[in-house]
């Protein structure tokens, strides 16, 4: 615990120094849900953690059933922000939260438990003395802004543990006018929401269709494809309320990637990857007279399962791009979808043509 000075009096401001267990992470918001603006204010409750965060996300295009899950970066080194300032009370929502309970996070390291820490500084004009904020003196507010256009602003972090700069989006909550970004480090940008969206992406499951369906034979090639229609681009978008930010994240599906599960197997193409077609299919549907052909996607395996079936892994590629307010945009690092599923292998010297 450390204790942040009134420059009134000798009482001091506690302020506690908030555990990782505290800021654990907590989803902004569901995807395609309402956002939570305003200092949190919904359904007449008002939350005040910093580890949510009131961008609002909204799947616009792609497909919303079925089995999906998050891409993972081809760029290892690649990470979304860690921390960032938003928007968090109106002046009339401070007034309220801080009179009637005060327990909450005044910055993204700073929480505040007992109404009188908050009134003291925000209505009662009462300087605050911090070891994150710079300059260290933090000057108090007169009743809360009563009357005036605009936001108390907050660091908010999906996961606290991802901050290792502890000067990073550590300002304790600060006013800024209506209609302006705070022309601070880390204020909110359209490539932020874009970042943030990449993680609410939700893509489908990669399950091929396979001739033969039931066991492929050593030594004759498997056909692999995905009809068109399978795959669409995935479109989400992401707003910062009170800002005017905003950012729409693309992922377009670009190529199939095969993975036997067993070094004892070819893949065709040499490369594994499978390439979407024009018409959004992948690769060629099985037809008969073809068994003996080589598949412009596909695998052979050399060796039987003998009961033990392969790993077969199918991940999509998805190209991702972005585009956001003020008419920026831009491209992301390319993410990826993996699902295997089970290859029995005969050794029979046949297959039905």
């Amino acid at each position: 615990m450390r204790a942040v000075r009134s420059s009134h009096g000798s009482r001091p401001l506690t302020v506690f120094s908030l555990t990782v267990a505290l800021l654990a992470p907590v989803p902004a918001v569901a995807l395609g849900g309402e956002g939570n603006y305003g200092g949190g204010a919904k359904d007449n409750e008002i939350s005040a953690s910093a580890s949510q965060s009131r961008i609002k996300v909204t799947q616009t295009s792609g497909p919303t059933g079925g089995k999906q899950g998050t891409v993972a970066s081809t760029d290892v080194n690649w990470e979304p922000p860690p921390c960032w300032y938003e928007p968090v009370f109106t002046p009339e929502q401070l007034k309220n939260f801080s009179e009637n309970d005060g327990s909450g996070d005044a910055g993204l390291r700073d929480g505040w438990y007992g109404s009188e820490l908050w009134t003291d500084h925000f209505r009662d004009e009462k300087d605050a003395t911090t070891i994150f904020t710079k300059p260290a003196t933090v000057k108090g507010y007169k009743n809360y802004n009563l009357g005036k256009d605009g936001y108390f602003w907050r660091g908010v972090s999906p996961d606290v543990t991802k901050v290792d700069d502890t000067s990073l989006c550590s300002r304790l909550m600060f006013w800024q006018d209506a209609g302006e970004i705070p022309d601070v480090p880390n204020a909110p940008t359209p490539e932020t929401l874009a970042d943030y969206a990449y993680d609410k992406v939700k893509v489908p499951e990669t399950k091929v269709e396979l001739k033969p369906t039931a066991k492929s034979t050593v030594n004759l090639p498997t056909w692999v494809w995905l009809d068109k229609g399978t795959f669409q681009d995935v479109k989400v978008r992401a707003e910062l309320p009170g800002t005017g930010l905003w950012a729409e994240t693309t992922a377009k599906p670009v190529a199939l990637h095969l993975e036997p599960g067993t070094e004892d197997a070819e893949v065709f193409p040499a490369s594994g990857d499978c390439q979407i077609n024009e018409d959004g299919s992948i690769g060629t549907p099985y037809t008969k007279g073809n068994a003996d052909k080589t598949p412009p996607c596909g695998l052979r395996y050399l060796r039987a399962t003998n009961g033990t079936p392969y790993q077969l892994s199918a991940s999509v590629t998805w190209q991702i791009s972005w585009e956001g307010s003020g008419g920026t945009g831009g491209d992301l690092p390319d993410g990826t979808f993996e699902t295997t599923q089970d290859m029995n292998v005969q050794e029979i010297q046949s297959i039905n043509r």
